[in-house]
């Protein structure tokens, strides 16, 4: 029995007939190819014409999986001893066939043969009546189909999916419902991409209709240019078709592929110069400055199958032809130079996808286009200013040196996201093309002097300057921030989200997040932390309790000089509150005795039993204390609870309510394929913002003078519905600290360049009125930026801190 080995392939007619340049290739660049078979092969006219495995599966109509056969000659073809072969996607060289099914009699000329194979438990509707039957269970996703003739030569080869094996590149992965099946019968390239397209399964049998494969026109291929392939368009109008002679000259290369770009520009801004060629050998087979012409299928790659990203046009399944080598790469266009971007327009049209055919393209208004009109060239940005640190990633997010306009910059140089209409759509995604040549690690306000050249590509939901230079980093001398100490008579109220804390995470991280917590916001009165995970983190056991972790951060406070500070929280149900699977987050309450902070404590509740209020006299009290706000409401499915606390300060009484609203995952990204996008995630957030506003209009008709403090991770925009639900109106609204600060400094939280408010401190009215004899206003609000700007952050939140004159006096 034969085995598959990574060696020429098999010249069809087709490559003959349809694509001339094509039938050059020995072994397409884009994958390996099947053993070629000896020249007594049976027939070159036997083809694999579709391949099914999702039969009897979730959602399939069919119930078995199948093969179907061709015969594009004008001869029929005795088929005894033959065999249909059967690999799995990641089968290595030398590997015998999984599975085999023996053929027999004939297929006609022009004819079809159908192969039945296993059964699943599913489907409604059998196969027509098979022409062979087999016992192979198929995958619905990706594997490889051999026809074998009497001799066991390879007389046709199919590979779709993540096959490690198939003629040129593999055709597309399918699933439950779709099968691959060819283009064309009577042709065949020796590239399984160029020749298959997924779609319906179409199973057909020896009683088909015989079809004169003489008088079928064969699949359409085009000589084309760069421009021609990408078009005024986010999809390419030669989309699955094959081009031919394809000339440029190579920009950069990766390990999957390389850039190609035009060197006889059209002149259409809109139509963009450059193309990636993907095919994993096409490396090795080229240089930065070889001119090339390039055969293959155009396909438009979604990366990460993510459905709300663009697509990337591509060539694969290449061959290459090296014309000359040591060319000149055509200069980059500087961003912000040569061409600037839509400051503030990510897109301006009608609701719906960017992609769909009548949807207009206009680079100088959208800036989605822009970009797009520039996909795979060369371009540059000089004197680039960093708005977001580098993350883990090599990622740096940018906007060019000059040319920035109509953006609000943030203290440090910055630009803060103030309104869904300042989408800060100048910023672009620095990285390296080479993930051995990392990004150097800068801070916002950093400058990468001179020109970062590289390739325009998309990614993450993201244009990303692929870079193959990087400027100069030049430090912007960013410090962290140290907030003032609260006063004698202050109380201090701050909060922090430290990123999924728990005992396995370093020492170095409780050490340093205890000196932000004493040396940068001074020790506050009260502390509300998020992303407190219990106490083995992420290991998913049934363990909720996260006195390890409070235990570990606290006495790391006092290690570096801090007070002993009191924890207080409420144990959440196994995986009920969202994060990371079976980290249990929660909220936590910090606070100091040693500043006469007293924590009140009535009858402290559990994860599902909702605090109230009572009266006591003249006094209000929680009925739980610590509590949570109605826990088993639907607005707080998988999602935090608000932890509520009373507290006492020198004799006065305040309510702190601390949150963490469920996050923005599952949004329309801002560079996503979906215009305008939708914001399917705050509708979760409304409703626990109401359910928050709700208690606290509760507690203010019990005590009209109540001190609230509602603070915490919110997870949307000073600007947002979610902060106006939570404001509230008439003599009950309370004041969203953030808004109250200069548009500069309003961020707390940095995502892709934007600085934006995620944090929020909110306030009752009666803590807007400074008590009598005070000498200082009624509240001091800091926003202390000491994470979200930094590429060594500690945290991706920044703390902030309220500090509350609760009592008259000089202190």
């Amino acid at each position: 029995m034969p085995t598959l080995t990574p060696s020429s392939s098999r010249l069809h007619r087709v490559a003959l007939v349809a694509a001339p340049a094509l039938a050059l290739s020995v072994v397409a660049l884009g994958g390996a190819a099947a053993t070629a078979p000896p020249a007594h092969a049976s027939s070159p006219n036997v083809v694999v014409s579709e391949a099914y495995g999702g039969g009897g599966n979730s959602g399939a109509t069919l119930t078995n999986d199948f093969v179907e056969l061709f015969n594009s000659s004008d001869t029929s073809v005795d088929l005894s001893g033959w065999k249909v072969a059967y690999w799995s996607a990641s089968h290595v060289a030398g590997d015998p066939p999984s599975s085999t099914t023996k053929l027999s009699g004939t297929i006609g000329a022009g004819e079809h043969y159908l192969v039945q194979e296993a059964a699943g438990r599913g489907g409604t509707e059998p196969l027509p009546t098979p022409d062979a039957t087999g016992s192979i269970f198929m995958s619905s996703s990706g594997a490889e189909v051999a026809v074998l003739d009497a001799d066991g030569d390879v007389v046709d080869l199919l590979g779709w999916g993540d096959a490690n094996y198939s003629e040129g590149a593999p055709a597309p992965e399918t699933d439950n419902e779709t099968s691959v099946a060819r283009r064309s019968a009577c042709y065949d390239t020796d590239s399984n991409l160029a020749d298959f397209a997924v779609g319906d399964p179409a199973p057909q049998n020896a009683s088909t209709a015989a079809v004169d494969c003489s008088t079928v026109p064969p699949p359409p291929s085009h000589a084309a240019t760069v421009a021609q392939i990408q078009g005024t368009s986010h999809l390419s109008p030669l989309d699955g078709d094959v081009v031919v002679d394809v000339p440029g000259v190579v920009t950069a290369t990766t390990g999957d592929g390389f850039y190609l770009q035009s060197t006889e520009p059209d002149d259409d801004l809109a139509t963009s110069e450059g193309v990636y060629v993907y095919g994993r050998k096409a490396t090795a087979q080229v240089s930065v400055g070889d001119a090339v012409t390039v055969d293959g299928v155009v396909t438009e790659y979604r990366p990460g199958g993510a459905n709300d990203n663009l697509t990337t046009t591509e060539i694969a399944g290449p061959h290459v032809t090296v014309t000359s080598h040591g060319n000149p790469v055509p200069d980059p266009v500087v961003i912000g130079v040569d061409r600037v971007a839509p400051q503030e327009t990510v897109y301006s049209g009608d609701p719906g996808s960017v992609e769909y055919d009548d949807v207009p393209f206009d680079p100088t208004t959208n800036a989605i286009d822009f970009y797009e009109s520039m996909e795979g060239m060369r371009v540059a940005v000089q004197d680039a200013h960093a708005v977001g640190p580098t993350n883990s990633y090599g990622e740096l997010p940018v906007v060019p040196g000059q040319h920035v306009t109509g953006a609000v910059r943030s203290i440090h140089g910055g630009v803060v996201y103030s309104g869904y209409d300042h989408p800060n759509s100048m910023r672009v995604i620095v990285t390296t093309l080479d993930s051995s040549n990392r990004m150097p690690r800068a801070d916002v306000g950093d400058v990468l002097a001179g020109e970062t050249v590289g390739v325009l590509d998309y990614n993450f939901s993201n244009y990303m300057l692929e870079a193959t230079s990087v400027g100069t980093l030049q430090p912007g001398g960013l410090q962290r921030e140290v907030t003032q100490p609260q006063r004698n008579n202050q109380l201090a109220v701050a909060t922090f989200n430290v990123e999924n804390l728990d005992p396995t995470d370093p020492q170095a991280k409780f050490d340093r997040l205890a000196e932000q917590i004493v040396h940068n916001l001074q020790s506050p009165d009260i502390l509300a932390l998020e992303e407190i995970q219990d106490n083995n983190g992420a290991q998913d056991d049934g363990v909720v309790d996260s006195s390890t972790t409070t235990g570990k951060l606290t006495a790391a406070i006092t290690a570096a000089g801090g007070p002993t500070y009191e924890a207080r929280w409420v144990n959440p149900e196994n995986d009920q509150d969202g994060g990371e699977p079976g980290g249990n987050i929660r909220s936590v309450f910090l606070y100091r005795p040693d500043r006469d902070v007293q924590f009140v404590e009535h009858a402290p509740g559990d994860a599902t039993t909702a605090t109230g209020i009572h009266r006591e006299g003249n006094q209000v009290h929680l009925t739980h204390s610590p509590g949570r706000i109605d826990p088993t409401s639907d607005a707080w499915e998988d999602s935090r609870k608000p932890l509520v606390g009373e507290f006492t300060f020198r004799g006065k009484t305040v309510f702190a309510i601390a949150n963490h609203f469920n996050s923005k995952g599952g949004d329309d990204p801002l560079f996503g394929r979906w215009q305008q996008p939708e914001r399917f995630s705050e509708t979760q957030r409304h409703q626990q913002a109401h359910e928050v506003r709700d208690f606290v209009d509760t507690l203010l008709a019990a005590d009209r003078s109540a001190n609230v403090v509602v603070l915490g991770d919110l997870n949307d925009f000073e600007f947002s519905e979610t902060a106006d639900i939570l404001v509230g109106s008439g003599d009950t609204q309370l004041t969203d600290l953030p808004r109250t600060l200069d548009p500069s400094e309003r961020y707390t939280y940095v995502y892709e360049g934007n600085s934006q408010v995620l944090d929020h401190i909110l306030l009752s009215p009666a803590l807007l009125q400074a008590p009598p004899g005070a000498k200082h206003p009624a509240y001091e609000y800091d926003v202390v930026h000491t994470n979200s700007e930094f590429h060594d952050q500690d945290s991706d939140h920044d703390p902030q801190v309220v500090r509350l004159a609760m009592r008259g006096g000089r202190g």
